[in-house]
């Protein structure tokens, strides 16, 4: 599945005026390259399917789209995550961090994929599994680009740790386990012994480093962190009271307020999204963003110019029926397209 496609694939979907171009995605030499990075992670979660999101938006011509907005496209193809049952050791497996040893040999591997697309000044489009994967792509980012302001996009807030989580599940751990003053040593949990190492032990978040956009369902002990630390958040209910335009105006204001040039990284859970738009992923909480809130984020972030590397996560179509599966992945493709800076005109 590797390699570019050609042409227009939708009739209106535009690249940006020579003006835009000249000032969207300045931290890429030209011609802009993305490396495609598909992170068929499953284990992150209790659902099958997850890992079947690369390969579902690819299908859905994810590649042809983004040459046809004036991209050139390195794709890397899956990630292999598989382990072998021989590396596992079950008796370090903890009910607090379920599959970890899975999940963090993974999350390495991302990491440093993502690094090598940076040193080759190639933007770093991950497509996920589930989010994971986040604590790989977040390592690699951090290590590579320390400033990096990060948007969240998100009902969940996903900065649980091992000491906090109450299912388990390593997809709501990615921000807890790579910010500073959360829980304990990330490089303690089994898998993700390489946290530690002399190249990756200072990569990590700080808490005025992060803005999350579209919580709605927040655990006790995750909102307790967001309080403590100020962390920026946006609920909808903020969505509704300033609209996504002041929502996304605020946001860029608060990550770019020391550095108008400072490289921001745009990680998106489809599950941000209202599930009678997106039903097929595996957390699903009603009262998400509409389809236009959906797209404005993703706009909004690119036409800022600062935008250097994103993900794309938890797009599950086994969850839905073949017409949820079907609106979930364009979705998907379209929110994708739009981070990677679609114009209507």
């Amino acid at each position: 599945m590797g390699g570019a496609g050609c042409g227009n694939v939708h009739d209106k979907m535009l690249g940006p005026s020579e003006e835009q171009s000249s000032s969207m995605f300045r931290h890429l030499a030209r011609p802009k390259t993305v490396s495609v990075i598909g992170c068929p992670m499953t284990f992150g979660q209790p659902f099958v399917g997850t890992d079947n999101g690369p390969e579902y938006l690819r299908q859905a011509g994810l590649l042809e789209n983004l040459t046809s907005i004036g991209w050139r496209v390195h794709d890397l193809g899956d990630l292999d995550f598989h382990v072998n049952p021989s590396e596992v050791d079950l008796s370090l497996e903890k009910s607090n961090a379920k599959n970890s040893q899975i999940v963090g040999k993974g999350c390495e591997k991302v990491a440093n994929a993502v690094m090598d697309a940076i040193k080759e000044n190639r933007f770093p489009l991950t497509l996920g599994g589930d989010h994971s994967i986040g604590a790989g792509s977040l390592a690699g980012i951090l290590k590579a680009r320390p400033n990096t302001g990060v948007i969240w996009v998100d009902a969940h807030a996903d900065i649980n740790t091992p000491e906090m989580s109450e299912s388990g599940n390593m997809h709501g751990m990615p921000v807890g386990l790579l910010m500073n003053g959360v829980g304990g040593d990330p490089s303690k949990i089994p898998g993700f012994e390489w946290l530690g190492s002399e190249d990756m032990k200072d990569a990590r978040l700080d808490s005025s480093a992060i803005v999350y956009i579209g919580l709605r369902d927040v655990d006790t002990k995750e909102r307790e962190v967001l309080r403590e630390k100020g962390i920026k958040t946006f609920t909808m209910f903020d969505v509704d009271k300033y609209g996504i335009g002041g929502v996304m105006e605020q946001t860029l204001d608060y990550l770019l307020k020391d550095d108008k040039d400072r490289p921001i990284h745009l990680s998106y859970d489809i599950d941000a999204v209202d599930p009678i738009l997106a039903p097929a992923t595996g957390t699903a909480v009603r009262g998400g963003l509409t389809y236009r809130e959906a797209h404005y984020v993703a706009e909004a972030t690119a036409r800022s110019g600062n935008l250097a590397s994103a993900e794309i996560v938890e797009l599950n179509p086994t969850l839905s029926n073949d017409e949820g599966a079907r609106e979930t992945v364009e979705l998907g493709l379209g929110i994708v397209t739009s981070i990677m800076g679609k114009s209507i005109i």
